[in-house]
């Protein structure tokens, strides 16, 4: 695809860094093949091996797409109507679940896109992962045009579509195109039915969002890519590796074992007929030709479970705090913490971090609103603000104490107060606020007229 783009006259990004990413994208699969299998001479002969795996990259990435972007996230649209037909746009494209995964792979890649379009009059969002992304143009790091593949298999074929989002004459076009992938080369073949070939969308804002991780890519400064969140972490992801695997052969290589004379082995013939002295499938017997042994000895190693525990447990707080979760795994352990200040103060880091990858997250979703609103062609003024999930480090009860607090000195007004603790928009709030002082004035006058009477 990369070489489809370049011979259309598009630039690209260097194989070196999709290289690298499919690196990430094996550590995120379990497995790294450079690492993982490996040779080893018994003394006679080299032999194949393989590492276990703890599979921890990909849960650094599952925790933070948890953490970020789960069932509490709440999208605000300020006009109720709007908010109720783009709240049907995103259910039908299983925008909760699917968006969370997207946002697990592009922690693990470096980079993620939801894209918008429109399939026979119906509003479709594709959730497409790093190693798909090819941008075209950037500037300041911000990715103005790019390119998007993904693949289809249907009738026993694997079929692979281009969307290309560029910028000219003042607006944004896209492109389509697909392709029959055969023995790894792509022909070009006719569209579907219901996706046209040239989109002119008639704005200047692209029907396509960016998110990465908010860390800087220090492996290519100049690339508007982001890095995996374990990009710096490769080196802990091989000792957590290699300590998890010492420790599971350590039960193995180290079960009881019965040494037994080669005679002891042998069937034993009596009355009863013949039979062996033990079961061959008993893997615990090891039969030695060894004259000097007469009687069956039991071989009973030590396990040096503490050593690896203190070892592995080490390479995790480590590779915790360099993916920028802080040491929220020795923190959840800790059972001296008991209320949410303590969790808090404990989990800082992770709160910073947290705040940080949001703000990039936050502008992509408020995008993805107004361009779903863009091909419904809902015109107006409305907001739109994202509720965040702070659970992790406050509770509900902590915020509500704390507004109640600010609210009652002066440092925040009632609509401050909506938003801070209910997630709604300024417009919302506003609304509400405005609503609640006229029902206080009817009631008051109520009252007044009753007392008249």
């Amino acid at each position: 695809m990369k070489d489809y783009l370049l011979n259309q006259g598009y630039n690209a990004l260097s194989d070196n860094f999709y290289d690298i990413m499919n690196d990430w994208f094996e550590w995120y699969k379990g497995k790294n093949d450079r690492f993982h299998s490996y040779s080893q001479f018994n003394g006679k002969r080299k032999i194949k091996r393989e590492r276990y795996s703890l599979g921890m990259a990909k849960k650094v990435c599952e925790d933070w797409a948890n953490i970020l972007l789960n069932e509490k996230v709440n999208i605000n649209i300020s006009d109720e109507r709007i908010s109720k037909v783009i709240n049907k746009v995103l259910e039908k494209n299983n925008f909760r679940v699917r968006s969370n995964r997207l946002l697990e792979q592009t922690f693990a890649l470096g980079t993620g896109a939801f894209v918008e379009y429109l399939d026979k009059g119906e509003i479709k969002i594709d959730y497409i992962r790093g190693n798909m992304i090819y941008p075209l143009s950037w500037e300041n790091g911000v990715i103005t045009e790019c390119a998007f593949a993904g693949e289809k298999y249907s009738g026993g074929k694997t079929y692979t579509y281009l969307n290309t989002h560029t910028f000219e004459k003042g607006q944004y076009v896209v492109r389509n195109k697909m392709f029959l992938k055969e023995k790894g080369k792509l022909t070009e073949i006719k569209l579907p039915d219901g996706i046209v070939a040239e989109f002119r969308t008639g704005s200047t804002t692209p029907l396509f969002q960016i998110i990465t991780p908010n860390i800087i890519n220090n492996i290519d400064p100049d690339n508007p890519m982001g890095i995996s969140i374990f990009a710096n972490c490769i080196d802990l992801l091989k000792s957590t590796d290699l300590i998890f695997d010492s420790y599971t052969n350590e039960f193995r290589l180290g079960k009881k074992r019965i040494i037994v004379p080669t005679g002891m082995a042998q069937i034993h013939s009596d009355s009863n007929g013949i039979t062996p002295i033990f079961d061959d499938n008993d893997t615990e017997f090891y039969a030695i030709n060894d004259r000097s042994l007469t009687d069956m000895r039991e071989i009973n190693m030590e396990l040096r479970a503490d050593a690896h525990e203190k070892g592995l447990q080490k390479m995790l707080d480590l590779l915790s705090y360099k993916c920028g979760l802080g040491s929220i795994v020795s923190a959840g352990k800790d059972s001296s913490i008991k209320t949410a200040t303590e969790i808090k103060y404990n989990k800082s880091e992770l709160f910073q971090n947290m705040q940080k990858h949001e703000l990039i997250l936050e502008r992509a979703l408020k995008d993805l609103i107004n361009s779903i609103a863009q091909l419904m062609g809902i015109s107006g003024d409305f907001e739109v603000s994202i509720s965040f999930d702070d659970s992790i480090i406050d509770d509900v009860d902590t915020l509500s104490v704390r507004a109640v607090k600010e609210f009652e000195t002066g440092i925040i007004d009632e609509a401050e107060y909506l938003k801070n603790v209910y997630g709604y928009t300024e417009n919302q709030a506003t609304d509400l606020v405005k609503m609640i002082k006229k029902r206080q004035e009817n009631f008051s006058a109520t009252l007044k007229d009753d007392s008249e009477l």
